[in-house]
């Protein structure tokens, strides 16, 4: 994994390839932590394929931001996922259907 300083601004390219994320230019974050943040949790996964992170001069791929994101050394609380849970009417519909 490589070591960054999660405080520094960061530059976030994304796309579904490192040609694609080059063409749409990257996007500048106060921190490299608000980065990953936006990288793991707002973007398409999709987009993290040709992910990259330059940070002081030093770059991490995709697999890095990954790496990171799931480190204890990441300062933010992660996004939880819920599972889905069809509601009252989904249900009654269900068994309609079926």
């Amino acid at each position: 994994m490589t070591k960054i300083d999660l405080n520094s601004r960061a530059a976030l390219y994304l796309g579904s390839g490192w040609e694609n994320a080059r063409e749409q230019g990257a996007r500048a974050f106060p921190t490299a932590a608000q980065a990953i943040r936006f990288a793991m949790e707002e973007a398409p996964p999709v987009s993290r394929r040709g992910a990259l992170m330059v940070v002081d001069g030093r770059s991490c791929s995709g697999a890095d931001i990954e790496d990171i994101y799931r480190s204890r050394a990441y300062p933010y609380p992660r996004k939880s996922h819920r599972r889905y849970r069809p509601s009252q009417i989904a249900r009654r519909l269900q068994t309609m259907a079926g």
